[in-house]
């Protein structure tokens, strides 16, 4: 029994599609709070110009 429990490589997938999802998390938070930052400045440049 503890031979099949070692044997038993469910639960590894389950790990690698866990890391997987944390890195596609990952690249699109990055990716947001970049083009977050682009959009403020633009909203800003056209307050000023408004005014």
């Amino acid at each position: 029994m503890i031979w099949r429990f070692l044997a038993d490589e469910s639960a590894a997938t389950a790990i690698e599609y866990s890391l997987i999802a944390a890195g596609i998390a990952l690249a699109i938070i990055t990716t947001v709070q970049g083009l977050g930052s682009k959009l403020t400045s633009s909203y800003t440049s056209v307050q000023n110009a408004m005014n």
